[in-house]
């Protein structure tokens, strides 16, 4: 099990304590996408520390919290903000531009809407600044980002395994489902597919489909849905083989029954659009083609939740 210690600005932190200690879902953001974010995978650790500053002695160089890694996407600075507002660690939008033109050290132009690297964060725990932990010995000052641990090489007493069993004690049953600390302390890990977070959910299911249509290829952001397999009011959950990305009439078609994809991923076009509309000749001409789905395969439709939409949505003849 891996974790990580991301470097974070002082402000950013103090905003999002302001609000409360415990938050379901934050940003963690850097100004340039370029760079993408792979240390961790859904479910483990992510470990906030202050950034070295020598005018704010008192939280300088400090652990300040911890969250759940739910994933990365590349975002423009409005989007972000429609996900997540107050959560990105400001309180306005102009703000957040603000922020992003600071770091990046450019001006951001009045119609300029830039991408910038988003790490979406859930069930996240903020320390009280009197509780706050010092950095790790072995972390380099100079570091700017962050680096990664590997749990089963650090120890009791290392302060990342420190802040991990603060959050816990914090945080209560939450961080004992992602079993990160079973890894180190309670024998063998049990391999589970963890849920993400709702706003992660639809920002990681477009960035994971590369911002298009599985079924269409359109790739006009602002009509392009995030679509659960299993509905969330049926049981479903925020996961990624639970989505696809899907144009917003598409996404309607498809939760009413009107389109479906079997277990090979092939698209299937039920009889009752053309019987009750008299019209889908475009889905009916690709009928039996195999949709986009993600490269890495654990990320592609699931089986189980592709048969419950079979049996209980698709209308079959």
């Amino acid at each position: 099990m891996r974790a990580y210690v991301g470097v974070t600005d002082r402000d950013w932190y103090r905003r999002l304590l302001a609000t409360g200690p415990h938050h379901d879902e934050v940003n963690f953001w850097f100004p340039s996408p370029k760079q993408g974010f792979q240390a961790l995978s859904p479910g483990q650790p992510f470990v906030f520390k202050t950034h070295v500053e020598r005018s704010h002695p008192e939280i300088s160089n400090r652990i300040v919290g911890v969250g759940l890694f739910s994933g990365f996407a590349r975002e423009t600075i409005s989007e972000a903000w429609r996900l997540l507002g107050t959560a990105n660690g400001v309180a306005s939008l102009e703000m957040l531009r603000g922020s992003i033109e600071h770091y990046a050290r450019r001006p951001i132009t009045r119609f300029e809407d830039p991408l910038i690297g988003c790490v979406f964060l859930q069930d996240v725990t903020f320390f009280a600044e009197s509780e706050t932990l010092p950095a790790p010995d072995d972390f380099a000052p100079n570091l700017v980002r962050g680096r990664k641990y590997d749990l089963a090489d650090i120890g009791a007493g290392h302060s990342v395994v420190e802040a991990l069993l603060r959050y816990e004690l914090l945080a209560g049953s939450e961080y004992s489902k992602a079993g990160a600390l079973s890894e180190t302390t309670h024998g063998s890990p049990t391999l589970t597919v963890p849920r993400i977070g709702q706003q992660a959910f639809k920002a990681v299911i477009a960035e994971t489909y590369n911002h298009r249509c599985a079924i269409t290829g359109d790739k006009v952001r602002p009509v392009l849905e995030a679509a659960h397999i299993l509905p969330v009011a049926a049981g479903g959950i925020h996961r990624i083989d639970n989505g696809l990305l899907l144009r917003s009439d598409v996404h309607t078609l498809f939760d009413r029954g009107y389109l479906g994809v079997d277990l090979r991923h092939r698209l299937r076009v039920s009889p009752a659009l053309r019987e009750q509309f008299g019209n889908g000749d475009w889905f009916y001409q690709r009928e039996g083609t195999t949709i986009d789905v993600p490269a890495k395969r654990a990320d592609r439709p699931a089986k189980e939740f592709l048969e419950w939409h079979n049996d209980e949505v698709f209308l079959s003849a």
